[in-house]
């Protein structure tokens, strides 16, 4: 069951999230591939594979440890970002309003939402991402991989306040889908990102009213340490230029709104089906039975 939902999320991010191109001029098509340097041969040739490329055919960089760590440093606990470079990432460049197509494999703790929502954070609007490992690994590190290809395919450096904030966004996110799951926990996210205009003008106390009032909507009861590290995370967003990304969360929004809708008449339907079976398997157990009787 939750191997359909996921084939929906993918469908739906991929056909609904319509958003806004980036300033920045971008061939479409342009691609590229980051390999995390401490990988092997054999293990470079399977991540090539998991991405449908032929090595060779797309221009290669390379990502390592100390790149990682520039954006990691602080955020997570230093054991988690570990001491190689692995994760590896696969993008290519879209049309204008194609939006975001995230793909992950071997990536257990981000998903595909959390990431789309980062890397719009960050300035990426229009891409095929695909995210890979030779075993399994967190996918914390993969957004630098991301970032450094993005740049090299438009020869503009993304804004650096942009890309820390996106990598804190990925971290808040994903811890929070822990506890309550990585729909809610994005689309909680994205509620404050909506409001970034009225947050700016609110004092800390305040904001924490908001942020917990949002969570309510949605079920959830916030830690006092979740609340206070999402109204930090909006803090620094209100610092970005936020004209274009406000009108991006609403676009999202809606199709994680879809995904709810589509997920909850799976499940729906599933029960249904189970009650039918029930029924029927305690149909025939009492008629046996009533004979042996």
């Amino acid at each position: 069951m939750k191997k359909i939902i996921s084939l929906i999320l993918v469908v739906i991010l991929t056909a609904a999230c319509i958003v806004p191109a980036c300033a920045a001029d971008i061939n479409s098509g342009e691609e590229r591939v980051v390999i995390g340097v401490d990988i092997s041969g054999d293990e470079i040739a399977q991540v090539y594979k998991d991405f449908g490329v032929e090595r060779g055919s797309v221009t290669e960089l390379t990502v390592t440890n100390s790149e990682e760590r520039a954006y990691l440093e602080g955020l997570v606990d230093s054991s988690a970002i570990g001491t190689r470079s692995i994760s590896c990432v696969y993008i290519k460049t879209l049309d204008e309003d194609a939006g975001l197509s995230i793909s992950t494999n071997n990536i257990n703790w981000c998903t595909a939402e959390i990431y789309q929502n980062a890397l719009m954070t960050a300035g990426i609007y229009d891409a095929q991402v695909k995210i890979s490992a030779p075993f399994a690994v967190s996918g914390t590190a993969a957004l630098t991989g991301i970032y450094k290809a993005y740049e090299d395919i438009t020869g503009e450096k993304l804004n650096e306040a942009a890309k820390e904030t996106a990598t804190n966004e990925l971290i808040i996110t994903s811890e929070l889908a822990d506890e309550i799951g990585s729909i809610d926990a994005t689309e909680i996210v994205n509620a404050l990102k909506e409001i970034l205009d009225e947050t700016v003008t609110m004092t800390d106390a305040e904001l924490l009213e908001e942020i917990k009032q949002i969570a309510n909507e949605y079920a959830v009861n916030l830690t006092d340490s979740q609340a206070q590290q999402l109204l930090e995370l909006v803090r620094q967003l209100e610092k970005l230029d936020n004209s274009q990304l406000i009108a991006k969360v609403k676009e999202v929004q809606d199709s994680f709104k879809k995904l709810s809708e589509a997920s909850n008449t799976f499940s729906n339907l599933m029960s249904g089906i189970k009650n039918f079976f029930s029924s029927v398997g305690n149909f025939f157990s009492n008629l046996f039975g009533g004979k042996k009787n």
